[in-house]
């Protein structure tokens, strides 16, 4: 028995199977054999309906925290726009332009470590004012809340909460000081105990090699996260990785396919830095195992436009 057909019969069967094993056949087998396999995991246990989301830039800058890759950081200069939190017109527009356009749930992302109760309030209010003139599903993004505060969230309307792990334990602590993976995971265990859906993955391209996605991947899997945005380092101007190298698209489909097989049944959801890929390379994505994503503008680089992602979600045979 060679090797695809082994892993092929273990995957496809549910039995257990070693991550080195996977590992290896990532890395070492001809790339169409790699999509191959994955797209037949995908197609034996992912959802085959396309689920598209929306964020909207809420809150912007002047972040206490010292993430390498982001640009919202008070702590590197770059040349976002900095505001407070946006106002309820803007909200319930972009939701209802989303909903329109077919897109199922909408977020509002906000910067900084967590919210003020104040803050938490005035958001409240956005969700209760969306929740009241639009259907679109509502998702939250705002750092390490707290119990209380995801309990508020969910009486306001808001089902799933997005709080990426971004990488590997092993690498954490190399991108951010300022607060910790394990402070990621008390938010994404207390907003489960709130009742929410979580939505949580992370960053490649930012230094870490295969062996550190595999940790990812499985940290994710242990946590029974459903939901995993696969986002592409964007080097931006100001930040510690601007000078980051891109990840050949190569790479990043193997990469797709690593959590693709260690995640057969979650929504695989391409995030930011997609724009970088060929139209070529984003079918090979859908291909391998892309069921997700998010569309239209993102915090504070360029997304996508979603007539254009309809069209290569329907060609890639998903329905919507």
């Amino acid at each position: 028995m060679n090797m695809i057909t082994g892993i092929e019969d273990k995957i496809l069967n549910k039995e257990e199977i070693e991550i080195k094993d996977i590992l290896d056949f990532i890395s070492n087998n001809p790339l169409q054999q790699v999509m191959d396999l994955s797209h037949n995991v995908t197609l034996k246990f992912a959802s085959q309906k396309f689920d598209m989301c929306s964020i909207l830039n809420a809150k912007s800058g002047k972040c206490t925290e010292n993430c390498k890759w982001c640009a919202q950081s008070a702590h590197y200069s770059t040349n976002i726009e900095k505001y407070q939190i946006v106002d309820k017109d803007i909200c319930i527009e972009h939701a209802k332009y989303n909903e329109e356009h077919g897109v199922s749930r909408f977020s509002l992302v906000t910067s900084g470590k967590k919210p003020t109760d104040k803050e938490l309030e005035k958001i409240c209010i956005l969700y209760e004012s969306i929740k009241e003139n639009s259907n679109i599903k509502l998702c939250a993004s705002l750092g390490l809340s707290s119990y209380n505060q995801l309990m508020k969230l969910r009486k306001a309307g808001v089902e799933r909460y997005h709080c990426n792990l971004e990488t590997s334990h092993s690498m954490f602590n190399q991108l951010c000081s300022t607060h910790t993976q394990e402070q990621k995971i008390e938010t994404i265990k207390a907003a489960q105990k709130a009742g929410m859906s979580v939505c949580s993955g992370g960053i490649i391209g930012m230094g870490e090699n295969m062996k550190q996605r595999a940790e990812l991947a499985l940290q994710l899997k242990s946590l029974g996260i459903m939901s995993i945005p696969i986002n592409l380092l964007q080097p931006i101007k100001g930040t510690p990785l601007e000078n980051a190298e891109k990840l050949s698209e190569e790479e990043v489909i193997r990469t797709i396919a690593l959590f693709r097989l260690t995640n057969p049944e979650a929504f695989l959801r391409f995030a930011g830095g997609r724009s970088q890929m060929s139209k070529h390379g984003v079918k090979k994505a859908l291909y391998t195992g892309i069921n997700s994503a998010i569309v239209g503008d993102l915090l504070t680089t360029i997304g996508s436009k979603i007539n254009e992602d309809i069209k290569n979600i329907k060609e890639s045979g998903y329905e919507l």
